[in-house]
């Protein structure tokens, strides 16, 4: 029998949702009434927060199951607010941590998104267990098929410099530039980063525990608490990837930028899924289920989805990341007079390289950036732009790109409810002094 491979998620989700809407699809923990009726009440306290808190702060509620390591710090490595901007149980990273740095984010500045709290795990105890109709006699949840890590280490290795990025990153220029505001993390442009990922590709293990032609769906699951939200309990974060994005380049990470992983970034292992929004690449990854019918979780079918009048009435998918630029200054940056001025910053497209980097101090003064040839066909773009400040005074920076299958930056980013991929241009403010 042959295997539909799917390689788009956009043609995936368009079929698997016509099998659950026909019930020929399980979600997995939540069933489609329970799905209908959260829907709804998530829009009435999307709409009860948009009347009584201001923008720009974090208005989704999240929670933590008790016993399950609520008291726990949220986050494991240190924050100096040189480095990061706090926002609730995540870390922005600072843009101008950037300056002068290589291609890859360091550890030590990386962005972290957390639903609930970063689980401390021994990796000594820790297994990934493989389990579902999908794999050679069809393993249980509870009689998976196991590999420790020392198994993982024993694999080929691969490594991968691939960008991972928070589908809310930007999400408060919704507010700040359009007077369009969105629930959720108010991240700025700093809930991305690149790294260098050393693991086994998802494929090898999937073969080894036993993969048939009739799997469609691997869905792996976090290890970090239960994730509660409007009094409703979800369980553990979880996302279906189709078969033919599992096989392609998805890695089970345990290394990042030569080091093991830090707590905050998935250790012992985690999923990187180059391209896909950041939910894709599950951190801490501990069951992984295998399908032969589409998968459903919450971070598919209530969040992560794209929902407005402009989207199917069940939302539109949410895979690849949109174009967006920045630079590597601190906001309200104080530039000197007189001088000229090397700009830098970095693009970004979860379609494809960068191909073209435009930078503007006025109305439509645009003028090419300068690319940095060492990154192009990369995981971002680094780019300079030499400016010369006409005058002292305040003055708004602005950068654009377009990426190679000739996807561009619009100067406004089309709504959607919960805010997710922002892609206009950010005005970015500086004092000339």
């Amino acid at each position: 029998m042959s295997r539909p491979q799917f390689p788009d998620e956009v043609e995936h989700d368009a079929h698997r949702t016509r099998q659950w809407l026909a019930g020929e699809a399980r979600c997995d923990g939540v069933s489609r009434p329970e799905l209908l009726e959260l829907g709804a009440s998530m829009a009435a306290v999307t709409a009860a927060a948009e009347e009584r808190e201001p923008v720009a702060v974090t208005r989704a509620p999240v929670g933590v199951d008790p016993g399950a390591g609520a008291a726990a710090a949220p986050i494991a490595k240190p924050l100096p607010p040189q480095l990061f901007r706090r926002l609730d149980t995540n870390a922005e990273m600072r843009w101008d941590a950037m300056a002068g740095q290589g291609h890859v984010v360091p550890n030590d500045r990386f962005f972290v998104r957390n639903h609930t709290v970063t689980p401390r795990l021994d990796a000594d105890a820790w297994r990934l267990r493989l389990f579902g109709t999908g794999l050679r006699g069809t393993p249980t949840r509870h009689d998976p098929v196991e590999f420790d890590l020392s198994d993982l280490r024993g694999l080929p290795a691969e490594e991968h410099t691939a960008l991972i990025e928070c589908a809310g990153n930007g999400r408060r220029y919704f507010a700040e530039q359009q007077d369009d505001p969105a629930p959720g993390v108010a991240w700025g442009l700093g809930g991305v980063g690149v790294a260098r990922w050393r693991g086994v590709r998802l494929d090898t293990v999937l073969r080894l525990a036993g993969l048939t032609d009739a799997a469609v769906d691997v869905m792996p699951e976090g290890l970090d608490p239960e994730y509660v939200t409007g009094g409703v309990n979800l369980g553990r974060v979880r996302r279906p990837i189709p078969i033919g994005k599992a096989l392609d380049d998805v890695l089970l990470a345990y290394e990042m930028n030569g080091e093991p992983l830090p707590a905050d970034h998935g250790y012992p292992v985690r999923v990187v899924v180059p391209g896909w929004i950041g939910i894709s690449s599950i951190k801490w990854v501990g069951a992984v289920e295998v399908s032969a019918t589409p998968l459903f979780s919450p971070w598919n079918t209530q969040f992560y989805r794209m929902f407005s009048s402009g989207h199917p009435t069940g939302g539109g998918v949410l895979a690849a990341q949109s174009v967006k630029s920045a630079f590597e200054l601190a906001w309200n940056a104080r530039l000197p007079a007189g001088t000229e001025v090397l700009l830098r910053g970095r693009s970004w497209s979860g379609q494809g390289p960068i191909a073209r980097v435009e930078v503007s101090a006025g109305e439509d003064d645009w003028r090419p950036a300068e690319l940095v040839d060492a990154d192009r066909g990369g995981a971002w773009q680094r780019w300079t732009a030499v400016w010369r400040p006409p005058a002292p005074g305040r003055w708004t920076l602005r950068a654009r790109a377009t990426d190679v299958t000739g996807a561009a930056q619009p100067d406004v980013a089309g709504h959607n409810d919960l805010g997710y991929l922002f892609d206009g241009v950010v005005r970015h403010p500086v004092t000339v002094a």
